[in-house]
């Protein structure tokens, strides 16, 4: 991932786990209740293209053409889709930390929105806590971190609990730039 530029970094980081679960689905079949599951969870929160892009790869499409339509966060997604299927090793990292730096803006962004009733924001916050519980950890503690401040929740203590060092400064990022806001 390290020759990707940095945005696309960030959101690779942010959807390793779905990308991992399309690839192994692709090799194992077996595989296909769970991932359908999250696929529904997925098309239900408003991410339909993305969702029938990955049924076209699961069906077997590995072509760019699959890619036409989409927007540049659903596209980096099937693209690192595709390259995972060629190389293995192209995979974005489980474990990779998102940059406190530039996720926090973005993700106020989306709270804030949401507080104010805003249903696209509250969608991609439902979307994205869906993936960040399949990732685990504290990708999953911020899942439900997320969801407490889209409530209010600005205790950083209580947000955090269980987090690691750098989960921990993702939050209180998240939650100053939320201050900012008012």
């Amino acid at each position: 991932m390290a020759s990707l530029p940095e945005k696309d970094q960030q959101i690779l980081a942010a959807h390793a786990g779905l990308v991992h679960a399309v690839v192994r689905t692709c090799h194992n079949r077996d595989l296909m209740p769970q991932l359908d599951q999250l696929l529904k969870l997925s098309e239900d929160n408003g991410w339909t293209r993305l969702v029938a892009v990955i049924r076209r790869i699961l069906g077997g499409q590995r072509d760019t053409a699959v890619l036409l339509g989409l927007d540049e966060e659903d596209r980096t997604i099937a693209e690192a889709i595709l390259r995972g299927l060629q190389n293995p090793e192209t995979l974005p990292d489980l474990n990779a930390a998102v940059d406190p730096n530039h996720a926090a803006p973005g993700l106020a962004s989306m709270i804030a929105a949401s507080r104010q009733g805003n249903v696209e924001a509250l969608k991609a916050l439902a979307d994205m806590a869906i993936q960040m519980r399949q990732a685990g950890g504290d990708m999953a503690r911020l899942a439900s971190a997320l969801s407490q401040m889209e409530q209010g929740e600005n205790d950083v203590e209580k947000l955090a609990r269980g987090m690691s060092p750098a989960g921990l400064k993702l939050v209180e990022m998240i939650v100053e730039e939320l201050r900012k806001r008012g």
